[in-house]
C-alpha cells in the first residue's frame, strides 16, 4: 500500500473516533447524567365500574336500624371443675378387676374397680389386737372395782384401770374406722377392697389398667368423675372485642354438631390474662346440659349480645352481592360509574331486608339489585 494513502486513512479514523466521543459527551451533558424518566402506568381500579345505561339500575337509600351489637366467637365444651370429683383409693395394691371404663356413666356407690391390698391384712390385724386389749382392760377394770369396794386397792389404782379401759375402747374405734375407710367389713375380712364412685356422673379420665399398681393417696387417681348436667363453654375473645362482653350477661350457644339445637348460658368469668400470641382472653359461659347432648371437646359458636343499641344501616337483601366469601354493594360514583364497596352484613330482617354493620351509612344510596349489576358488567 502507498505510505501516503495509509497515513490518510489513519488520520480519518482518529478524527471519527474524536467526533464520536464529543457527540456522546454532549448527549450526557444534555441529560445531566441521569437515566431517562420511567413511564408509570396507573393500575386499573377493579371496583370502579362503568355502564352505558346507569338509569336501568334503580337506587335505594339505606335506612336506619337500631340494634344491640352482637359478637360471635368459637368455643369448646369443658367439664365444670366444681362438679368434677377424683376417685381416690386409700389402699395400695394391685388391680384385679376394672368394672368401669372411660366415658361410662356411673352412679354414686357403684363399684368401679377392685384392688388386692396388703394394707387390709395389717389393718385387720390391728383391729383384732385392739379388740383383745379392750376385753382384757374391761376384765381388769371389773376386778379393780371389786378390790376397791373391799378396800384392797387405792382409788388411784382404780382410776388407772378405768383409764386403761377407755384407751382400749378408743383403739378399737380407731382401727374399726380404718377398716371402714379401706372398704372392708370387719365380720367378713378380705384381701380385696372395692373402690366405689363417690358421686354420680361420667368418667372423664382414667389412669388405671388391669393388673396395674395402685399407690393409694401417694399415686394418681384411678378415675375422675364429672357431673355433665352443667358444663363450661370456654371461648377465645380478641382484646378489641372484650368491651362487648360482661360478666352476668347471657350468651346464645349453638353446637356445630347440632346446629338446630340452641342453648342459653351466662358469662361467669372473663380471664384476667391475655394469650400473648393470639391476643385473646378466655371467656367462660355456664350452660345447663339437659340430656347430656353437649359432649366434652365439642366445638360451639357463642353469640354475645351488647346492652346498648347502636345505629346501623339496612338495605334490601337483593342489594348485597356475595362474592369470594365477602359481601358487597354497588354505590353510585358519578355519571355512569358505580363503585363496588365491601360491607359487613348482619342479621336478616323482616320484609327481605338485611342489616349492614359496616361499610355504608344510613341515607347512602346503593343499587337495589347487585346481582343484575354484576351480570351486566361481566357480559
Amino acid at each position: 500500500m502507498n505510505p501516503r494513502l495509509a497515513l490518510q486513512i489513519g488520520s480519518l479514523t482518529i478524527i471519527g473516533a474524536f467526533l464520536a466521543a464529543c457527540g456522546g459527551k454532549s448527549q450526557d451533558v444534555g441529560n445531566g447524567g441521569a437515566p431517562p424518566p420511567a413511564k408509570v402506568e396507573k393500575e386499573q381500579d377493579v371496583n370502579l365500574l362503568t355502564v352505558d345505561h346507569p338509569d336501568q339500575f334503580p337506587l335505594v337509600k339505606a335506612t336506619e336500624y337500631l340494634a344491640a351489637p352482637t359478637l360471635s366467637v368459637t368455643g369448646t365444651v369443658n367439664p365444670d371443675i366444681s362438679r368434677t370429683v377424683p376417685v381416690i383409693s386409700l389402699a395400695s395394691g394391685r388391680v384385679v378387676e376394672i368394672l368401669a371404663r372411660l366415658g361410662d356413666a356411673v352412679q354414686k356407690g357403684q363399684v368401679l374397680l377392685r384392688v388386692q391390698s396388703p394394707d387390709i391384712a395389717g389393718a385387720f390385724s390391728d383391729y383384732r389386737k385392739a379388740v383383745a386389749d379392750e376385753l382384757l382392760a374391761a376384765k381388769q377394770l371389773e376386778r379393780s372395782q371389786v378390790l376397791y369396794d373391799k378396800g384392797a386397792i387405792s382409788l388411784s389404782n382404780l382410776q388407772l384401770a378405768e383409764d386403761t379401759e377407755q384407751k382400749a375402747k378408743v383403739d378399737v374405734e380407731t382401727t374399726l374406722e380404718h377398716l371402714r375407710v379401706l372398704g372392708v367389713d370387719k365380720d367378713h375380712p378380705s384381701g380385696v377392697v372395692d373402690i366405689k364412685a363417690p358421686v354420680s356422673g361420667v368418667i372423664t379420665d382414667q389412669q388405671v389398667t388391669n393388673a396395674a399398681g395402685v399407690q393409694g393417696l401417694a399415686g394418681s387417681n384411678p378415675f375422675t368423675i364429672s357431673d355433665l348436667t352443667s358444663v363450661w363453654i370456654l371461648c377465645d375473645v380478641y382484646e378489641n372485642d372484650l368491651k362487648n362482653v360482661h360478666i352476668g350477661e347471657t350468651a346464645d350457644i349453638t353446637l356445630t354438631a347440632y346446629p338446630d339445637t340452641k342453648y342459653v348460658g351466662r358469662i361467669n368469668n372473663i380471664g384476667p390474662i391475655l394469650d400473648p400470641n393470639l391476643r385473646t382472653a378466655k371467656v367462660r359461659v355456664q350452660v345447663a346440659n339437659p340430656g347430656l347432648l353437649m359432649r366434652v371437646g365439642m366445638f360451639v359458636t357463642a353469640t354475645f349480645h351488647g346492652q346498648k343499641k347502636v345505629e346501623n344501616a339496612s338495605v334490601p337483601a337483593s342489594a348485597i352481592l356475595h362474592l369470594h366469601d365477602r359481601d358487597w354493594v354497588y354505590v353510585p360514583a358519578g355519571g355512569n360509574k358505580f363503585r363496588r364497596v365491601e360491607v359487613k352484613a348482619g342479621n336478616a330482617l323482616p320484609d327481605k331486608m338485611q342489616e349492614i354493620r359496616d361499610g355504608i351509612k344510613p341515607g347512602q344510596e346503593v343499587v337495589s339489585n347487585a346481582l343484575v349489576m354484576q351480570s351486566t358488567v361481566e357480559q
